[in-house]
């Protein structure tokens, strides 16, 4: 794999065509420019100087035919798409596809990115549910807000969207250039560590390239249900207790995380994925116990890697930190429970 780019290619945005591109935020073209620049290297590297060609001209013939509602450039797309072979049209319709995803996904991060950027200068989270609550309490008192903050409930559901047919490898790729993002964000521009996630954005952005978009195969419920709990392993079991925690850090001000927990456990999960009774022939009971044992695996696993990480930092010594008995009482139960993972606890620490 080459370096990244040094100097602008093609599908990087240009910011001067009009005023609705100049109205995007700058980081966000920032962005979108990068990520299109690299796909760009990557089209010429795999699909060789024509194949971009075709791609840009195409886009600038569409955007042309937008921004100034020429029925002429919309004639010109047509013959040009018209111009291309089967292989060399599902080359350019996966290139835009490609280009698409990372710009949804350049959008998503700039969102957070402000977000983030207003809580640290409100010292708090706007639109939250502390902020939420915060307010309720200055109108009707402390003790009615917690008493609503008492009965909320939050209950998404999870379901597989018939249209959905992006697998399971484009939606983690896709997750993992978001990371890099992030990471890139933190990164100084021209260090060494800067150059380092270009390389790795490169390297995610030439993967997507060349991974097949669609399924070949209908999906099964329970493929729906792999699909939806890898969701579930990246946001909701990380999100969902940082919400709690918020909340609490809320309420209990200095003393979160010393006294124990108060916020109302407020979110229920569902999951119609492999378990709806609307007459799937497909979803019979086998398949959702099937489905429920998927889940709790998962579960089970991310709460495993948390009690490691946990695990790992319990390396306090008996004679400067003795442990209470409430610590024996469970040690001691826990080695009643299973002996020969007591036993593996000191050699591990």
């Amino acid at each position: 794999m080459t370096t990244p780019p040094k100097k602008p290619l093609p599908l990087e945005h240009d910011s001067t065509r009009d005023g609705t591109r100049d109205a995007v935020e700058p980081a966000l073209r920032s962005d979108v420019s990068h990520l299109g620049g690299l796909l760009g290297q990557v089209l010429r590297e795999s699909g060789g100087d024509d194949l971009l060609r075709d791609v840009e001209r195409l886009r600038e013939l569409v955007i042309d035919a937008y921004e100034s509602a020429r029925d002429a450039s919309i004639d010109d797309a047509e013959r040009l798409v018209a111009t291309f072979t089967p292989e060399r049209a599902e080359q350019v319709a996966r290139a835009f596809t490609c280009y698409f995803h990372l710009a949804n996904l350049a959008e998503e991060h700039h969102r957070v990115r402000v977000l983030r950027e207003r809580e640290a200068a409100a010292g708090f989270v706007p639109d939250s549910i502390p902020d939420a609550v915060g307010k309720l309490t200055e109108e009707l008192g402390r003790d009615e807000a917690m008493r609503r903050l008492g009965e909320m409930r939050f209950h998404p559901v999870l379901t597989a969207h018939p249209t959905e047919a992006r697998r399971r490898a484009v939606a983690t790729g896709i997750r993992r250039i978001g990371d890099l993002l992030t990471e890139r964000d933190g990164a100084m521009a021209g260090t060494l560590t800067g150059a380092d996630v270009d390389r790795r954005l490169l390297e995610e952005i030439d993967g997507l390239w060349r991974t097949s978009p669609l399924r070949t195969t209908r999906p099964t419920p329970l493929d729906e249900v792999r699909t939806a709990m890898g969701v579930f392993d990246q946001t909701l079991f990380e999100v969902v207790p940082r919400v709690y925690r918020l909340l609490d850090d809320w309420l209990l001000g200095d003393e979160a995380g010393v006294r124990d927990a108060v916020a109302p456990a407020f979110f229920r999960l569902g999951n119609w994925i492999a378990a709806d009774r609307d007459g799937n022939p497909y979803v019979t009971a086998a398949v959702t116990e099937e489905a429920a044992g998927i889940a709790s695996e998962h579960i089970l696993l991310g709460l495993e890697r948390v009690a490691l990480r946990v695990g790992r930092s319990l390396t306090l010594g008996d004679a400067d930190t003795p442990p209470s008995a409430e610590l024996r009482e469970l040690a001691a139960a826990q080695d009643a429970l299973a002996p020969h993972l007591t036993a593996r606890i000191g050699t591990r620490a």
